[in-house]
């Protein structure tokens, strides 16, 4: 069977190294699919520093498209119960839950549960099948992934855009966050996240987004996309008091905004976005995927303005479902494909370079089909 190129994690802080596997038949209730779009995400960065206690050698990649090559015994649908064949493009979600534990069973809350599968962070290449990660030409989506076929018109390079940020903010802002028709809401962040945020603060029906992040050509993205109504940049604005006055002024009576949702990952953004927020108002954090460490911040103004606080870890398998299907409406609205950076599978290592610089909004490693 022919070998597949794969790119693999075999210590942290070094290069990723190209490594042949051979090619995967799929058993039972598994796909086997050529994978043409992954996604490079700000938390590969930080699994490739050591930040993320994952299992060694691993291929990276937790966000990919792809076609589907054979498909195992007892699959013929997918997770819309359309039918599914050979030659589909598809997309999966990155994590299979147990189903059985307590968040999952009992809470409802399958993004937390403590021990689901996920392509291209736990999932270690050392044993067969060895292609768990979305950074190869092929992966072995095993039984229990959630797969579903691109709506008609819908390209791969537009599911990547926003990778795992779509079902993450999907969860964090939909599920959540819950922004109202006619809120203001305030995204700290311009990255993939902070973006998929005010995309769907928007579709969700805030009168206003206020986007505070940078670096510039970012905001400048963001502008020509149409996504936010206001930008400020913090490169550019540098004093945080400065920066709360310019928000509030942007917020009906200066009270601040009604929701506000920190897709940073600086943990001192936390105080300040807290500090935009209007009484009443809800707080949401979701850039803090890895531990930073501590901040300062006066719980005094939690319980002065009332805030409700709100955390939202990663997402679900419905998640990554509802994202895909929401993907007809946001590619109508928004040129998804400006946030790409395409490179090649082989330079993986100069796509993390790129965004760890912010000279990238979105790289996005491809790879053809091949037999």
């Amino acid at each position: 069977m022919n070998e597949r190129n794969a790119l693999v994690l075999k210590e942290f802080g070094a290069d990723l190294e190209v490594t042949r596997f051979p090619g995967v038949r799929p058993g039972p209730g598994a796909v086997v699919a050529d994978v043409s779009h992954a996604g490079v995400c700000g938390t590969d960065m930080h699994l490739q520093q050591g930040r993320m206690a994952i299992p060694l050698p691993v291929v990276l990649g937790h966000e990919a498209v792809g076609r589907v090559r054979e498909l195992g015994a007892g699959v013929s649908t997918d997770a819309t119960g359309a039918p599914l064949r050979e030659g589909d493009l598809v997309s999966w979600a990155s994590n299979i839950p147990c189903g059985s534990c307590f968040y999952c069973a009992t809470e409802g809350e399958p993004s937390l549960c403590e021990t689901r599968k996920v392509y291209g962070i736990n999932q270690s290449c050392a044993q067969p099948p060895h292609l768990s990660g979305g950074w190869s030409e092929q992966i072995y989506l095993q039984p229990g992934s959630t797969i579903v076929k691109l709506p008609e018109g819908i390209r791969p390079q537009q599911v990547i855009a926003l990778g795992c940020a779509g079902p993450t903010v999907v969860h964090a802002v939909l599920d959540i966050g819950r922004p109202r028709e006619g809120d203001v809401v305030v995204v700290q962040g311009s990255g993939p996240v902070g973006m998929a945020a005010a995309m769907f603060a928007a579709v969700a029906g805030a009168s206003k987004v206020i986007i505070v992040g940078g670096p510039a050509n970012r905001l400048e993205v963001a502008r020509e996309i149409g996504v936010g109504d206001v930008h400020l940049d913090i490169f550019t604005e540098t004093d945080q008091q400065a920066r709360l006055a310019k928000v509030l002024a942007e917020t009906p009576d200066g009270r601040g905004a009604d929701l506000v949702i920190e897709a940073t990952g600086v943990p001192a953004a936390v105080a300040e976005g807290m500090d935009m927020t209007r009484r009443g108002g809800k707080y949401l954090v979701v850039g803090q995927y890895t531990d930073h460490g501590p901040t300062m911040l006066n719980p005094h103004h939690i319980t002065r303005k009332q805030l409700r606080v709100l955390g939202s870890w990663a997402f679900s398998p419905r998640n990554h479902l509802d994202y895909v299907l929401s993907l007809p409406s946001l590619a109508a609205r928004f040129d998804l494909d400006r946030l790409v950076t395409a490179y090649p599978l082989e330079r993986a290592n100069e796509a993390l370079a790129d965004m760890r610089a912010g000279r990238t909004l979105k790289p996005v490693l491809v790879s053809g089909d091949r037999s």
